[in-house]
């Protein structure tokens, strides 16, 4: 049980992590602190805050924990605004999909506070966002990623841990860096793919024609496509370095099948087909998602 927890951005994420601790029992008031006061006015009607806060001194102070559920081009000016104003017992975490920036700007407006920051990242979402769209289950079964640095405390740590193991989730450990390889490649990667794949056929003369032929593989393939193109041009510029080697690494695979395809290998392609289809059949039975 923690007395206050103060929420920047009361979205999917950081909605659903309110509503998960309350509803565990394990948090006594929940501020929230968001740009939209109609999105605060809804996490309020829901049940997600107690109250809502626009002044961040005033929001933290008093604060046990501060989850900063924000997209990541917004982090440091949250970070700056609040620093001063932290009470030295205060734990920082985040939600961020990216962590060797996250990391870097809590060195920068930080400092002082390094020992209570854990950085983490909840491995769940959907394409809809805002405080409509939070649930108490969102994080049940689901896995979250926590990359302390060398200067966070242990204590610190285990409470982020035993917040996010409350609202059901399975905590996981690793550091920033292996952190955005891992997820450049099943996370990033995929939705670059998406949003570049509607794109190109909305922007053609008879794109209309095309979406009104698509069925349920180019719904499914494209699903996350739906999601926040402010969150992701973050998140894809925060990462670029480990997103651009998954994405040369993805182009090599296509020249690859291209080849093929020219040169009227089906064996080939049936190989890789065959290949790709039991490695994600395992993934689906192992339940990894």
């Amino acid at each position: 049980m923690i007395d206050k927890l103060v929420v920047f951005g009361v979205g999917l994420i950081g909605g659903s992590f309110a509503l998960a601790l309350r509803q565990a029992g394990a948090v006594r008031e929940i501020v929230g602190v968001g740009r939209s006061s109609g999105n605060l006015e809804e996490a309020l009607r829901r049940g997600a805050i107690d109250r809502a806060e626009t002044d961040a001194a005033t929001a933290v102070k008093g604060a046990d924990a501060v989850l900063l559920a924000v997209p990541v081009g917004q982090m440091g000016g949250v970070m700056e605004a609040i620093a001063p104003h932290l009470d030295a017992h205060t734990v920082v975490t985040d939600a961020g999909s990216t962590k060797g920036d996250v990391v870097a700007l809590g060195r920068r407006y930080l400092a002082a506070h390094l020992t209570h920051f854990v950085p983490a990242h909840p491995i769940a979402g959907a394409e809809k966002s805002g405080a409509a769209a939070a649930g108490a289950e969102l994080f049940q079964g689901r896995n979250v990623v926590i990359t302390p640095t060398p200067e966070t405390d242990a204590a610190a740590a285990s409470q982020v841990r035993a917040l996010w193991q409350a609202c059901g989730a399975t905590v996981r450990e690793m550091t920033a860096q292996a952190h955005d390889e891992v997820f450049a490649a099943v996370s990033h990667l995929p939705h670059l793919l998406a949003f570049a794949l509607v794109d190109e056929i909305a922007s053609r003369a008879n794109g209309e024609e095309l979406f009104s032929y698509a069925a349920s593989g180019f719904r499914d393939f494209t699903r996350i496509a739906g999601s926040s193109p402010e969150m992701w041009r973050d998140i894809c510029l925060a990462n670029r370095a480990a997103l651009l080697k998954e994405l040369d690494a993805y182009q090599a695979q296509i020249a690859r099948l291209r080849a093929m395809l020219a040169g009227e290998d089906g064996a080939a392609l049936e190989r890789v087909f065959d290949h790709a289809r039991a490695a994600r059949n395992q993934w689906i039975a192992d339940k990894r998602y």
